[in-house]
């Protein structure tokens, strides 16, 4: 067992690994977040593909946020026990402060929404998916896989069925489960809190994760670029909703309920693809940077920096969206933000540690009394 005593309070701390922490979540946190930024700044391609390098950059599109949701999942995981979620009575304060966090999370993003930025705030619905998994912290990988699945299997039909709800419905109200649908995405939570319960610590469990992502990836975007492929006008899609060219046949309609490759098309082909991409995202993260030395920890800390203060940097990007003069647009607008993100996150983790909002949520969520 090691003597080593923990490194002191001094700026050089941020760029050690915490006991316990694992840096390649945060890293893989951090590649969602400046994902994201992408989409909403970065006057990306519409389209993506593979054969025209120039649309490449058409991968952040809602790929970022099922990253985002699957990390989710992970940290839920991580912080309520690993492998080895605790029983009664201990489980009941773990659930206690996951659902004060979710609280905290739905208000910043409501607060978020009222600055009336263009950018459709994902903060609610992941605060709503916190509260949702409470019931189901305890549960192995293999019941958090199923119910996972069942989740997408349901959401291109459960997506249609409540689109019509928001007929009429303005840019605030399409952001409360239209954009980010709640069954969609508690599916990419699940598999994050599977992917936490498989043990992702160990290097064994990294490869299979790695492999069995990109496989189910890969998988998924052939059967749904072979049997409906992306028509030529989805650029008239809305975002979370599945769709179908007008005069669509009953066959092609289906195919292009259940079978879409189109992103944020809810289909079941986009959460088993997106969700596989997400999953060997962490994977491959965690096995470049998590126990390789002080060396790596240096080179991935940047980034690092970023994804441990996932609530901040979000909620800090919108922020100064919403108070630019204009709406920023461009692949300058982008790294201008990224880079913002990451001197600003190593800053201030190097000299004051966790970052102002999950401070806050730190401090709200210990209220809560552990049990006697």
């Amino acid at each position: 067992m090691s003597t080593a005593r923990p490194a002191p309070p001094t700026a050089m701390r941020g760029v050690l690994v915490a006991p316990g922490r694992l840096q390649g979540v945060d890293v893989a946190r951090a590649l969602a977040l400046l994902g994201m930024m992408a989409a909403h700044i970065g006057g990306i391609a519409d389209e993506l593909d593979w054969a025209d390098p120039a649309t490449w950059s058409a991968v952040a599109h809602g790929r970022p946020s099922t990253l985002f949701a699957v990390l989710a999942g992970v940290s839920i995981g991580l912080t309520s026990g690993r492998t080895s979620p605790p029983g009664p009575p201990a489980i009941g304060r773990v659930r206690a402060r996951l659902a004060v966090r979710a609280v905290v999370v739905i208000a910043v993003g409501l607060v978020l929404m009222a600055l009336e930025t263009p950018v459709y705030v994902i903060l609610p619905t992941y605060g709503a998916l916190f509260l949702l998994v409470v019931p189901v912290l305890r549960l192995r990988s293999a019941w958090l896989l199923l119910l996972a699945g069942a989740c997408a299997l349901a959401s291109p039909t459960v997506a249609l069925a409540t689109a019509p709800l928001y007929a009429g419905a303005g840019t605030w109200e399409v952001q409360l489960g239209l954009v980010y649908p709640v069954v969609t995405f508690l599916a990419y939570v699940l598999v994050g809190l599977a992917v936490a319960r498989a043990g992702l610590e160990a290097r064994r469990t990294q490869v299979a994760l790695l492999a069995s992502g990109a496989v189910a990836a890969a998988a998924a975007y052939a059967v749904g670029n072979a049997l409906a492929p992306v028509p030529a006008d989805a650029a008239l899609a809305f975002p979370g909703v599945p769709w179908a060219p007008l005069g669509s046949s009953e066959s092609v309609a289906l195919a292009q309920l259940f079978l879409s490759p189109r992103d944020h098309s809810s289909s079941v082909v986009d959460v088993v693809g997106t969700a596989g991409v997400a999953v060997a995202v962490i994977a491959l993260c965690t096995l470049l940077v998590d126990r390789r030395g002080r060396a790596v920890a240096r080179i991935a800390y940047p980034l690092a920096a970023v994804g441990s203060m996932p609530l901040t940097v979000y909620a800090g990007h919108i922020v100064v969206i919403a108070f630019l003069p204009e709406y920023p647009e461009s692949t300058t607008a982008w790294a201008a933000f990224a880079l913002g993100s990451v001197l600003f996150a190593m800053l201030w983790r190097a000299f004051l540690g966790r970052g102002p909002l999950e401070r806050l949520v730190a401090r709200l969520t210990g209220l809560v009394p552990a049990p006697r």
